[in-house]
């Protein structure tokens, strides 16, 4: 089990969801976060004075799988977020030592989906 974090585009989660849809993924959580990275924020001019914001919203997606869908869901983000330029974001991938599904107490990977 796996469990998938993605920062991407706020305007690019539409096109992710809709290639998530496409591999049969459809369990995720997904968050409006603030970061940075190597874009180094906006430069807006406002009543003349430069200003610089480093923190840009993004979107934090969330996604626990089975190995079995791993490469797959990497694959969606992928292509959903994608435009070959800095900011598109990052995947994260981490080791999902254990899933309950609290309704009825299973457990491993049949609790994710």
């Amino acid at each position: 089990m796996k469990y998938i974090i993605a920062i991407i585009k706020p305007h690019k989660l539409e096109a992710v969801k809709e290639e998530l849809e496409r591999e049969e993924v459809h369990l995720m959580t997904i968050t409006e976060v603030l970061g940075c990275g190597r874009q180094k924020g906006i430069t807006e001019v406002y009543r003349g004075v430069k200003e610089v914001d480093n923190l840009l919203r993004k979107v934090k997606l969330e996604i626990a799988v089975n190995d079995a869908f791993l490469e797959k869901t990497i694959s969606a983000i992928t292509r959903g977020a994608g435009d070959s330029e800095i900011g598109d974001g990052k995947i994260f991938v981490l080791e999902l030592g254990e899933c309950i599904r609290i309704s009825s107490g299973e457990r491993g990977g049949c609790a994710i989906g």
